[in-house]
């Protein structure tokens, strides 16, 4: 059978791209907008006179003798030294990872491999802990955070997140190795590997893809977060989630929504690359959860 028999109809492929290209635009839309807004001031990306201000720049123009500018992100940036809250960020995401990574898979693969029946309850457990709002789990921390004098600063935050998001990473990791046929560890143990060497040697570098995907599911959980930095961490030690919404201010502070707009768009574009760069990994991981092994 010729391959253009295989093809659906034209008037179906029609609607296939015209839905897939509204599907995409009204997905791209709002970081496109938020991307042009960011170089404009203020009148003109909020204005509520005429629209169109947010697309000519009018009082940008007015202002700065240009349709754009980068004011916004000076402000953010260089004025309330936006980049601190970036390295916070960093710090926190490369140590939530790594730690829920470590713990997730040598608990993954031990419950994987364990034919106990307390494996089963030990994942329901988990799963139950991973359903409550972290605002609760929260509130359990701050009374001992407070009377040992260690509120306020990175550490405790990466503990709480690790806590929070382990429930997850050892439930995915699991059934990842569950995928895994039992009789690698098996040959590789005739082949003289210990068990922790056939783990290391042999099992790890088949399910690479499942880490990396697991890994990454770790680091937006950590990098988006708000309620837990927000209310664990001080004003110095602020990641750029709760120093975004501290650019909007309050009901009894005055904010500016133009830093918060920039700081916005320097978030968000890490993950695009990031997402691009590990995308086929990602794939990998997602199509090696699905299919048994």
């Amino acid at each position: 059978m010729s391959s253009k028999a295989l093809r659906p109809p034209m008037p179906l492929r029609l609607t296939i791209y015209g839905f897939v290209s509204i599907w995409l635009f009204m997905a791209a839309f709002p970081f496109i907008w938020t991307l042009w807004g960011s170089f404009k001031v203020e009148l003109d990306f909020f204005s509520i006179a005429d629209w169109t201000n947010a697309i000519f720049g009018r009082n940008t123009q007015d202002t700065y003798g240009t349709a754009f500018t980068g004011a916004g992100y000076h402000g953010a940036w260089v004025q309330e030294e936006f980049w601190r809250a970036v390295i916070n960020t960093a710090i926190v995401c490369v140590c939530v990872v790594l730690t829920s990574l470590t713990i997730g898979t040598l608990g993954g693969y031990a419950l994987s491999r364990s034919g106990y029946r307390y494996t089963f309850w030990l994942l329901i457990l988990a799963l139950i802990f991973r359903a409550m709002p972290p605002v609760t789990l929260v509130a359990g921390y701050m009374l001992p955070f407070f009377e040992w004098n260690v509120w306020g600063i990175l550490p405790t935050t990466i503990v709480v997140l690790v806590a929070i998001n382990q429930p997850f990473t050892l439930w995915m990791l699991h059934s990842f190795f569950q995928n895994i046929p039992k009789e690698l560890d098996e040959s590789a143990k005739v082949d003289g590997c210990t068990q922790f060497q056939a783990f290391r040697h042999v099992i790890i570098p088949v399910m690479w893809p499942g880490v990396i995907t697991t890994g990454l599911f770790s680091f937006l959980l950590a990098y988006n977060d708000f309620v837990v930095t927000s209310m664990l961490l001080s004003e110095q030690n602020r990641t750029m989630v709760p120093e975004i919404a501290a650019f909007l201010g309050t009901t009894y502070t005055e904010g500016n929504v133009m830093f918060a707009v920039a700081a916005v768009v320097s978030a968000t574009a890490p993950l695009f690359v990031l997402v691009l760069f590990f995308q086929r990994q990602i794939v990998s991981g997602l199509t090696a959860g699905a299919v048994k092994g």
